[in-house]
């Protein structure tokens, strides 16, 4: 008697071990079922598309620069620093280098003498680095000048010959690009005109330093 309860205690622990493993494994298809339905359910997510960002380079701009011009070495003695105004075209030509070309025609006087700068100069243009739409850079670069002079020269105001020469500039500045079209910056550029001889009187000699204010329109 002893025993078979034994035996009906052990089948009856059997059959409900049986009936849970049943039960746990029916949970666990339909908790993978669920999970599986809601994924396909959910909606799969587009990439935004971002705004193209219009390339600036291969671009043509023409400005104006304007500011203050101090007159250096003999030129100081014959003239009085004034506001002058330059002409400029750049072409953006890689990410890091811009040609940047000017030109400028200008008098300055003081009592009866005067200096004419006139120069049509070239310069590489380099980004030191660019942050966002602000760039530093340096330049430099060649040009051709005819400077021309009004002075005393043997107790007489005798003007200089008007002769081309070469003549090279160095300079450095800022540009902060306001959109696809407009560029605001500074530019400080030294000139250096090569010595003009003269027949009479002494060589035509000096240099000067442009302070500008610069606006472009890319185009």
């Amino acid at each position: 008697m002893r025993l078979r309860n034994v035996v009906n205690s052990g089948f009856s622990v059997l059959l409900l071990l049986g009936i849970s493993n049943v039960n746990a494994q029916a949970i666990k298809d339909l908790t993978t079922s669920k999970n599986a339905n809601k994924t396909a359910a959910r909606p799969t997510t587009t990439s935004v598309q971002t705004p193209r960002i219009t390339s600036n380079l291969k671009k043509h701009s023409v400005g104006l620069g304007l500011g203050q011009t101090f007159l250096m070495g003999d030129f100081d003695k014959h003239g009085e620093n004034e506001i002058s105004w330059d002409i400029l075209y750049n072409y953006s030509a890689s990410h890091s280098f811009e040609l940047m070309a000017g030109f400028h025609s200008s008098k300055y006087t003081f009592k009866d003498s005067f200096v004419r700068t006139t120069g049509l100069t070239t310069s590489i243009k380099g980004k030191l680095y660019q942050f966002d739409s602000f760039a530093p850079f340096a330049l430099g670069g060649l040009g051709f000048y005819s400077p021309k002079v009004r002075r005393v020269v043997n107790n007489q105001i005798l003007e200089s010959e008007s002769k081309l020469v070469f003549g090279v500039n160095l300079g450095a500045g800022v540009d902060l690009r306001l959109n696809e079209n407009f560029t605001v910056g500074m530019l400080a550029q030294y000139h250096n005109p090569f010595d003009v001889k003269q027949e009479l009187g002494p060589e035509v000699e000096g240099s000067y330093t442009k302070l500008l204010i610069t606006t472009l329109y890319t185009f």
